[in-house]
């Protein structure tokens, strides 16, 4: 029975130290955190891990800051990270930036890294675009590399656009003054006209970013697109030239196999014409034989100025 009864007691002295976290209890109270350990425990029941909402609210403590556990519990349970917003609102207390506990766990549920946010906000970022090729009005083409230093807007940061957007817009802006520079060599000459151009244009409008400067790295000069195109166009109009004149020789000689179809028909006819004339009297024996060498005759002519034609080719 007593062996029993000590079983008992060792089991409810487990289940109250895994239940109760007496020790997170004790670190919390030498911290100066006002927390009971019945709070502990309804953390538990609540589906809460106290660790994570215990570290965080030291921290907060030890900073300064004070944030409410039942904003963390909720934070927690609606998936955001308590951590990195608690190490978020450190930073902006550090930088004397005006952020608030809504506006960092807004941040940090939308998706975004509220402390890297924090940290683009302090110090500006530069971001690079990748080679943007844009064709001046002579038909030169230029390759641009940018730089563009950017800081984040904590009030944009929920449903502002992102990098991506800002790149796009960049590129947007480089293509639209290269394009309209009347030769390449402008462009050359002054590069920072693009980023006057672009920075003028407003390009960190509904994104999470306010863009400090864009500083031209890099200008190539590319292919000579104009050139280029002009040779495709000759060739293409060449290859219509052709096909054009394909299609009339096609029809040349179609008349011609046409005409010969006809001479032939013609020439088929002539036995039967001079048979009739027999029968009727319209040409005696003499005028046929009279025709037979006119044909021979000009046979033979025909023949003779054939081989000359081929003794003065060779």
């Amino acid at each position: 029975m007593e062996f029993i009864m000590m079983g008992l007691i060792f089991v409810l002295v487990v289940v109250f130290f895994t239940m109760v976290p007496v020790g997170l209890w004790i670190t919390a109270r030498f911290s100066g955190l006002k927390i009971s350990m019945a709070s502990l425990v309804a953390m538990r029941f609540r589906r809460v891990s106290p660790s994570k909402i215990v570290n965080a609210m030291i921290k907060s403590h030890q900073a300064g800051i004070h944030i409410a556990t039942n904003d963390l519990e909720s934070h927690y349970l609606a998936g955001g990270n308590i951590n990195q917003v608690v190490d978020a609102l450190i930073a902006a207390e550090r930088a004397n930036i005006d952020l608030s506990f809504e506006q960092a766990a807004a941040i940090d549920l939308a998706g975004r890294n509220v402390f890297e946010a924090v940290q683009v906000s302090v110090t500006p970022k530069v971001i690079n675009t990748p080679t943007i090729a844009a064709v001046a009005k002579n038909g030169i083409e230029v390759k641009v590399i940018a730089k563009v230093t950017v800081r984040a807007n904590i009030e944009r940061l929920v449903g502002g656009a992102g990098e991506e957007t800002i790149i796009a817009r960049v590129g947007e802006g480089i293509v639209t003054t290269v394009g309209s520079s009347e030769t390449h060599a402008e462009v050359l000459e002054n590069p920072d006209n693009i980023s006057q151009t672009v920075l003028n244009k407003g390009l960190d409008s509904g994104t999470a970013f306010e863009i400090l400067s864009i500083d031209i790295a890099d200008v190539d000069v590319g292919r000579n697109v104009g050139a280029e195109l002009q040779r495709d166009q000759a060739e293409a109009d060449k290859n219509i030239a052709q096909a054009k004149a394909e299609e009339r020789r096609a029809q040349a000689i179609a008349l011609e196999q046409e005409n010969r179809a006809k001479v032939v028909e013609a020439e088929s006819e002539i036995p039967l014409a001079i048979a009739q004339a027999f029968k009727e009297g319209n040409l005696g024996v003499m005028d046929y034989y009279n025709l037979q060498n006119i044909k021979a005759d000009t046979k033979m002519r025909q023949s003779i100025s054939n081989d000359e034609a081929d003794l003065d080719g060779k």
